[in-house]
């Protein structure tokens, strides 16, 4: 009977050398399976809990509570700034620079730029339409004073 519990008690105690032994050896000298294991937990945390506190956020806890709609005035007068920047003077500087440059591209024989650089060019000439055609642009418009 003793010896049969001595046994056990080795065996108990070998096992969790073994897994001394391993924790030990994998926090020292990880392998690069372990290090790439690490990462992917401390990712899926970090994921989870960016997307657990925009759930929260939304939920009405806190400061938000009793908050329904969302107000975008502060974007939609950014994306009017910015609008207007681009179909005023500077949309107009870019598309001749981009113009200008693949003429040269091309004088030079690189035609992958000079394809890139009219690309830029004309979507600068057309940013205004493609905007009106493709997107709701009444709320840049109204709080932004983005071009008409």
């Amino acid at each position: 009977m003793k010896t049969k519990i001595r046994s056990i008690i080795s065996k108990a105690r070998e096992a969790s050398l073994d897994v001394a032994r391993r924790v030990a050896v994998a926090s020292t000298t990880p392998t690069e399976k372990q290090a790439q294991m690490v990462l992917l937990t401390a990712g899926i945390v970090a994921l989870g809990i960016g997307l657990s506190l925009d759930a929260v956020a939304q939920a009405g806890i806190g400061a938000n509570q009793g908050m329904t709609g969302y107000d975008d005035r502060r974007i939609a007068n950014a994306v009017g700034t910015i609008m207007t920047f681009l179909e005023g003077s500077l949309g107009a500087l870019v598309m001749a620079a981009s113009g200008i440059g693949a003429i040269m591209s091309a004088a030079f024989g690189n035609y992958k730029m000079a394809l890139s650089c009219m690309v830029v060019s004309v979507g600068a000439f057309i940013l205004r339409s493609m905007m009106n055609t493709f997107f709701n642009i009444q709320s840049i418009q109204q709080y932004g004073g983005g071009a008409n």
